[in-house]
């Protein structure tokens, strides 16, 4: 029997859903300013933001998939989907920070 969809639950996956949005828009940004010259991007950065999403992707859909065969509410299968997205964009803002602006030297 599946889990039911509470309201700690729904608060969770709003969370998330918010977390990834603000993660999301920080990458967007960072490589904006990379391209453009003012943050310091690796080499490949270009490349890596296309070739990421098809992959991101086909991780959100099996997890939702193996949700779904679970049994899980529509809520849950949410949570499962986005686990692997919210993974990426987490890891790419950390790492796009950490670079820093682009420095004249």
């Amino acid at each position: 029997m599946a889990k039911v969809f509470s309201p700690a639950d729904a608060l969770r996956l709003s969370a998330q859903m918010g977390l990834m949005t603000l993660e999301a828009q920080t990458v967007i940004t960072l490589r904006l300013w990379g391209m453009m010259g003012l943050w310091n991007t690796a080499p490949g950065e270009n490349r890596r933001m296309i070739a990421e999403k098809g992959v991101a992707a086909l991780a959100s859909g099996r997890a939702a998939g193996r949700s779904l065969a679970a049994g899980d509410e529509a809520g849950h299968v949410a949570l499962a989907a986005i686990a692997p997205l919210r993974a990426k964009t987490r890891a790419n803002a950390r790492r796009l920070a950490g670079r820093g602006p682009k420095t004249k030297g």
